[in-house]
């Protein structure tokens, strides 16, 4: 299984409503959607787009994750894996959490995995600060629940050069 779905899928109950925020080619919700999850999915890339609308099973939404106002009920969980953060337009990060943080339920959750250094990410990503993202999220009305270095859950420190966030909404 996909290292982002495995652990995606042990923080929710069996057909949890789950949205793939950033899903480019839907590898995540495309796996989701397999384990018996209601998944959606949107990305701002119509070409991305295009190839995960191949892609039983699974809502695909176009849509750019700053103005993004889907006409679904609300997410057990949201997953934003594969640099979501990192390639955002630049300043657009709180506006973003704050769309993300309106499609959770209350109580729900967003897990991001991001690259926090050059090392990390590809170019032309750019490199989030996590005190920066952890701000943005608590303005948003998510509170932290765990941070790890790995999607399989390893242990997080400050000279982790990716992170793996789990934030529940209030």
């Amino acid at each position: 299984m996909h290292g982002e779905a495995r652990f995606c899928s042990a923080l929710v109950a069996p057909g949890a409503r789950i949205l793939d925020a950033g899903c480019g080619t839907g590898r995540v919700g495309a796996r989701l959607a397999e384990l018996g999850f209601d998944v959606a999915g949107t990305d701002v890339d119509a070409s991305m787009l295009a190839v995960s609308r191949r892609i039983p099973g699974v809502r695909w939404h176009l849509a750019d994750l700053a103005g993004l106002d889907l006409d679904e009920a609300p997410f057990d969980l949201i997953v934003a894996a594969g640099n979501v953060f990192p390639f955002l337009a630049a300043s657009t990060g709180p506006r973003v959490l704050e769309r993300l943080a309106a499609h959770l339920s209350p109580g729900g959750l967003l897990v991001s995995g991001f690259g926090l250094d050059r090392a990390h990410l590809p170019d032309p990503a750019a490199i989030v600060d996590i005190a920066d993202y952890d701000s943005w999220c608590a303005a948003a009305g998510l509170v932290l629940l765990s941070r790890h270095a790995t999607w399989d859950g390893d242990a997080w420190s400050d000279s982790t050069g990716y992170a793996v966030s789990v934030h529940r909404r209030t």
